[in-house]
């Protein structure tokens, strides 16, 4: 079993977690009247990039959401740290 790591709780057993998406897959603007195409891309089309991917996580123990950047090759964590909310950070 993989260990992640939790920003606000440390290492952890992967099962404690949820993947929530690829970081930067905004939901398109006015998603009321988009094209079913652009929904459609929205929900299924993922990136599946080889090598390093930014990913959005869920810590189900904790119910914290913060991002993770993995290397998909090896599946090895560079990183993880907690998303800013709105007004804070650079």
């Amino acid at each position: 079993m993989q260990t992640f790591p939790c920003p606000f709780c440390g290492p952890r057993p992967e099962t404690e977690f949820h993947y929530a998406g690829d970081l930067g897959n905004l939901r398109p603007e006015g998603f009321m009247d988009v094209s079913d195409q652009t929904w459609s891309d929205y929900l299924f089309a993922k990136h599946n990039r080889r090598g390093e991917s930014a990913e959005i996580w869920k810590h189900l123990t904790c119910m914290e959401v913060f991002t993770m950047t993995r290397d998909t090759v090896n599946h090895r964590v560079l990183s993880s740290q907690a998303l800013l909310g709105e007004g804070e950070g650079v």
